[in-house]
């Protein structure tokens, strides 16, 4: 069966190109981002999947009044197994980003340009690589008649890029009964060139506002103000220790510790000669699982407290993104193994489950205490100008899933053993603030 199903996508590259020139074709740009959305990707993309054997495709739209016909539309396409207790989920997201500055491009990031094996256009990474080695994957099973004992499910998600509140969290959050107790999720929406890393945990994200609050005067008479950048200053490098504070290491991320970094600094004042009154930066945080937001954040408020006495200023707080970490899928868990089975027979190298700094939307998922991995072969070019993916990589990922699958389907059922969250039918993920960024490399 695995060289049956390898043959067959091998077979599919002329389509696959065909895919993904008629993705590319077709902006999928939030209103966020000054777009109109998904409608027209998604309508183009549901004609494609009711030409194969789905048993069923059905679209679950969002309402967005900011969008095009107020709605973000998702799309979930379904093959029946021999048995449907489980299914077994791809899940990409057909929204992209903005092109950028277009003179930066060395063609028209709209029309799909090749060179070689290489395949270049806005999107053709992020995500239509995984949209479509999701479909040749499934295809394969369609066409060598060959029905797992699960279902497998193609879920192709709107908004990923601006946070997915009304992509995959809206979905588990409104339509939690799509996912049941013994689903299993790859997300294939990030990775590394060689193909090894296997990601199945993430990281607490925290992106703090910091405003400091002091009293304006002349450069010359500072005993006159309250310098805030001065204030804020002091707390920055008071943040550092933080490191001392939370020390604790965990081998499966890399960087293996938490970070606490400052990052973006607003402007205060447009001139030389005067204290500023507000001083404004923001701490980006990455927070391993052990550590409760809460405690750091508890001590953060330790040192601005320090800070506030010895300055005589006030300093408050904004959250611009607050996430708690999901449970890790364990990398003993049938999904990670089998996936990593199914890496060395298709690539030759070893597959290595990690854990990251950046949000996921498989993040939805294990919240639901489903194991989900986000896995491609690709070389993280996403959001940059000349974006492209190579045709072997997108074969490559196809026949990873495939034989995953095929794994699968000669192995019991597991849970995650990761301590145990509410049924999805009864306790849904909530969505993220509207702008979170949800991708691995954020």
């Amino acid at each position: 069966m695995q060289q049956d199903l390898f043959k067959k996508i091998d077979g599919y590259e002329k389509w696959a190109i065909e895919l993904q020139r008629g993705l590319v074709a077709i902006p999928a740009i939030t209103p966020d981002s000054g777009g109109t959305g998904e409608l027209d990707k998604t309508v183009w993309l549901e004609k494609e999947l009711r030409k194969l054997k789905f048993d069923s495709v059905k679209r679950y739209d969002a309402p967005h009044k900011a969008a095009k016909g107020g709605v973000r539309p998702n799309i979930v396409a379904l093959y029946k197994g021999t048995k449907s207790d489980r299914t077994f989920w791809i899940m990409a997201h057909t929204d992209i980003v903005p092109p950028g500055d277009l003179s930066l491009w060395k063609t028209d990031p709209y029309k799909l340009h090749i060179e070689g094996r290489k395949l270049i256009g806005r999107g053709v990474e992020d995500n239509h690589q995984g949209l479509v080695s999701g479909l040749l994957a499934v295809r394969a099973m369609m066409d060598t008649g060959w029905r797992p004992p699960f279902n497998v499910g193609l879920l192709f998600a709107a908004d990923e890029e601006t946070g997915s509140e009304y992509g995959a969290g809206w979905l588990c959050e409104h339509h939690p009964e799509l996912f049941g107790k013994n689903d299993m999720f790859i997300v294939p929406d990030g990775g590394q060139p060689d193909g090894g890393m296997v990601e199945v945990a993430e990281k607490s994200i925290w992106w703090l506002k910091i405003m400091t609050h002091g009293k304006q005067c002349h450069a010359s008479m500072p005993q006159k103000g309250r310098n805030a950048f001065r204030a804020a200053s002091d707390l920055v490098v008071r943040l550092n220790s933080l490191y001392k504070t939370f020390p604790k290491s965990d081998q499966l991320f890399d960087p293996p510790m938490s970070t606490f970094e400052p990052t973006k600094k607003e402007n205060n004042i447009p001139n030389i000669n005067t204290l500023p009154a507000e001083d404004v930066f923001y701490l980006d945080s990455r927070v391993l699982p052990c550590y409760p937001l809460k405690q750091v954040e508890a001590e953060i408020r330790r040192l601005a407290k320090e800070v506030e006495k010895a300055h005589k200023v006030t300093i408050t707080f904004e959250n611009v993104q607050r996430g708690e970490a999901a449970p890790p899928t364990d990398p003993a868990d049938p999904l990670v193994t089998s996936i990593v089975s199914a890496i060395k027979t298709v690539h030759g190298v070893k597959g290595v489950p990690k854990g990251i700094g950046g949000g996921t939307v498989a993040a939805f998922f294990r919240k639901l205490n489903l194991p989900a991995v986000v896995y491609s072969k690709l070389d993280e070019v996403a959001h940059q100008p000349n974006e492209y993916c190579f045709l072997d990589n997108l074969l490559g990922d196809a026949k990873v899933f495939a034989l995953t699958a095929l794994h699968l389907a000669h192995r019991a059922p597991a849970g995650n053993p990761a301590p145990k969250a509410a049924s999805p039918k009864k306790a849904p993920a909530k969505a993220p603030a509207k702008k979170a960024p949800a991708r691995a490399r954020k």
